[in-house]
């Protein structure tokens, strides 16, 4: 009876606006920590640009941001804050918006607690300030505006410039291209083959230019370019000389791992889609996204923060189909049967494991151990 009274009260609108809330203030504080620290990988990726060298991959920020550090004499590591600051906390606005009058339920809120979904970023701090909150951004806001039919054709040439421009800034927006297509085909119902070939080719183009054109991305002198502007990176992606797919053979065991990872994200996706309308054809589609992002499997060892990206653009995918309600609290009240069990046990697995970004693929290491297990463990070691 105590648990019907719970479930009975619970409202899980309220308590996904508290995941977004948390999960952005945590986002933002730690990637302000990892600029003020002259961070190698989440401030210095920002930082790759052209005047080494000349056209490389993900240069274009780095050149933007110096131009900025002329005009204003400001510090980069602030001037990049900011817009990663704007960049962030747009994208989870954007999705409290977007889910603002859906009726949610226990099993949507379950892929909001993945180990590679929200809960994912309080898990592994690496995976915050990352350049890939661009892609979560502009596919939000292009499922918002779809979900309220405001997106015209003229809007959808504009995403397609954000696209070219963003594949410019990171390589990975190519292969997660997919998703604008099938937030498309979930909204209209239809194949429109002709009007997912602009979107492909938006990001094709400067993919082909980086593959055939692009230098690598330390030429030599980016350390002493950004040493003269006030950056000073010790580690991280201008230091980066390893071969990635000799680095999975030599740690295969861990990566082995993630496919214990990727085997339960994929139940708990199937699961999810049992309770959709074609689900057949989202199955088949969706399996074609993750297919479609294979080569990144191949040539690089984030398996952990490739899998993690498809999980929140699942999640807001799968925000378009949610009924709409008349209230911003409005909430689907649970019921206690077989569908609740198996709902919870997925959430409280997910809150067991953690997924790293590269090299431990699967751990008991997930946020209930990190609450309530390593506080004690540090407490013990002082």
């Amino acid at each position: 009876m105590e648990l019907k009274k719970i479930v009975q009260y619970f409202n899980i609108k309220i308590f996904i606006y508290c995941i977004i809330a948390i999960t952005a203030v945590y986002t933002l504080a730690f990637t302000l920590a990892f600029n003020l620290k002259d961070d190698g990988y989440i401030l210095a990726d920002w930082l790759i640009n052209y005047e080494d060298g000349g056209f490389k991959r993900r240069g274009l920020s780095g050149s933007f941001f110096f131009i900025l550090q002329d005009i204003t004499g400001f510090s980069l590591n602030y001037i990049v804050y900011f817009f990663q600051f704007m960049i962030i906390s747009l994208f989870f606005w954007l999705y409290a918006k977007l889910i603002r009058y859906k009726v949610t339920d226990l099993l949507y809120l379950s892929l909001l607690l993945s180990s590679i979904g929200f809960v994912g970023l309080l898990n592994t701090v690496t995976y915050v300030g990352k350049k890939e909150f661009i892609v979560f951004l502009l596919f939000t806001y292009f499922v918002y505006l779809l979900d309220n039919n405001r997106l015209t054709k003229y809007k959808e040439y504009i995403f397609c410039i954000l696209l070219f421009i963003s594949t410019l800034l990171h390589e990975v927006t190519l292969f997660y291209t997919p998703y604008f297509a099938i937030a498309l085909y979930v909204k209209s119902g239809k194949i429109e083959v002709r009007r997912y070939i602009k979107f492909f080719l938006s990001v094709f183009i400067p993919a082909a230019a980086i593959i055939l054109l692009g230098k690598n991305v330390n030429e030599g002198m980016s350390l002493e370019i950004l040493s003269k502007r006030g950056v000073h990176p010790t580690y991280g992606i201008f230091y980066w000389n390893i071969d990635e797919r000799q680095y999975i053979k030599e740690h295969l065991n861990e990566y082995l791992l993630y496919f214990i990872s990727l085997g339960i994200s994929i139940l708990h996706i199937a699961y999810y889609l049992k309770y959709l309308t074609n689900r057949k054809i989202l199955f088949i589609l969706l399996s074609g996204a993750f297919i479609f992002s294979l080569p990144l499997f191949y040539l690089a060892i984030d398996w952990g923060r490739w899998m993690y990206i498809h999980m929140m653009l699942l999640i807001v995918l799968f925000a378009l189909l949610l009924k709409k309600g008349d209230s911003i609290y409005v909430y689907e009240p649970t019921v206690i049967n077989r569908k609740f069990y198996i709902t919870m046990a997925f959430i409280i697995l997910s809150l067991i494991y953690r997924v790293e970004m590269s090299g431990k693929g699967f751990t008991f290491e997930g946020i209930l151990y990190r609450l309530f297990v390593a506080p004690l463990e540090l407490l013990n070691k002082m």
